[in-house]
């Protein structure tokens, strides 16, 4: 929720020729953020408890809220133009939504053709069916279908959702490389996850400010393109692995990523009205979520299809006690789940080459009526 409506006080905000640049340091702060998290979450974890990482965000998150009232101020709609809210739409994807992304976060434990995974699935579709239905046929309905028809708009969507696809995977399966094919402590394993986001942080501003010179056109695939072949490089550390040769593949990452975010939530907030401008930003929210745990669910079963996960979980509880040609052959199992679910992830950053190219020029569609 805080997400959608920060993109959408940032669009509503700022006019076209600035909208990249801002959208771009708002893309910064989250990118602080995310590369501080793991450091500082090594920190908690090592030095106190798990449970003290949602103690520290009490504190902060009130006092956020409390200056969120003293800094938010949003014009309202024009007297006779706010339109009513619409609890039978919102039920259905809300229920819709969160049986989807139930189903596919639990699918693994579960069994993928388990009863009930597939009641999940069955619930989500038939109320996401319901919910298209409904939302064509009111007059105010929290999802405009106009808005999903333009293929600018519909197309960015897409390409975020494949980019988080593919991003996300690889920050979940990290952290069992590094803590139990490599042995670091949580705080090392923080620090190895900051180059990405310290990256894109750097990246996303200049690719903001580009994208209000020159458009979004070439942008988005190009930064996928490098996302891709950045993923492609990550496949390839081994057991062995120095820690540079791990960060600075970690860092092309990151440089394709911060070439690619801000130019493509500029191209979909700027494909939709003025007046959808919140909608907008929570269907960009929602395609990150559905994108997030599309990935973890889809790497996170190839990767224990081919035995990672039992490699890792006797690599990290049993090293002590295996014969070093044992701890050779798990290790050989262990990466070769790693690489596959990492080809896996380059392969959805591929995709999103061609859909960001898809999309068409979007020139008029750039700029919110």
């Amino acid at each position: 929720m805080i997400f959608a409506v920060n993109i959408a006080m940032i669009t509503s905000t700022f006019p076209n020729n600035e909208r990249g640049l801002a959208l771009g340091l708002n893309a910064v702060v989250v990118s602080l953020g995310v590369s501080a998290g793991p450091t500082i979450g090594g920190l908690i974890t090592q030095y106190l408890t798990w449970r003290w990482i949602f103690y520290v965000n009490v504190a902060p998150g009130l006092l956020v809220l409390c200056a969120a009232f003293y800094v938010y101020h949003e014009l309202r709609p024009a007297k006779g133009r706010s339109s009513r809210f619409d609890p039978v739409g919102a039920t259905l994807l809300a229920i819709g939504l969160s049986t989807l992304t139930l189903g596919l976060s639990f699918g693994q434990e579960w069994g993928w053709l388990s009863v009930g995974l597939m009641i999940t699935i069955a619930i989500s579709i038939v109320t996401l069916g319901l919910a298209v239905y409904v939302e064509g046929r009111i007059p105010h309905p929290i999802l405009d279908l106009h808005l999903i028809r333009n293929r600018t708009f519909a197309f960015a969507n897409i390409t975020f959702m494949l980019c988080m696809m593919a991003l996300f995977a690889p920050g979940f399966l990290m952290p069992f490389y590094f803590e139990q094919l490599r042995h670091f402590t949580t705080e090392q394993t923080g620090l190895m996850l900051t180059p990405l986001p310290l990256t894109m942080a750097i990246l996303a501003p200049l690719s903001g400010a580009l994208a209000d010179r020159i458009g979004s056109r070439w942008l988005s695939p190009i930064g996928l393109a490098i996302v891709c072949f950045g993923l492609f490089l990550l496949s390839e550390v081994s057991a062995q692995s120095s820690m540079w040769d791990i960060i600075w593949r970690l860092l092309v990452i990151g440089i394709g990523q911060g070439i690619f975010q801000s130019p493509n939530t500029r191209t979909m907030m700027g494909a939709a009205p003025r007046s959808a401008q919140g909608e907008a930003s929570g269907l960009l929210a929602t395609g990150r979520v559905i994108g997030q745990a599309l990935s973890v669910a889809m790497m996170g079963t190839i990767f224990a299809s081919f035995g990672g996960s039992m490699a890792g979980n006797i690599l990290a509880s049993h090293t002590h006690q295996l014969s070093p040609a044992k701890i050779s052959s798990l290790q050989q199992m262990f990466m070769g789940g790693f690489h596959a679910a990492l080809m896996g992830c380059a392969a959805f950053a591929a995709l999103g080459i061609f859909t960001a190219l898809a999309r068409g020029k979007g020139t008029a569609a750039e700029s919110v009526r």
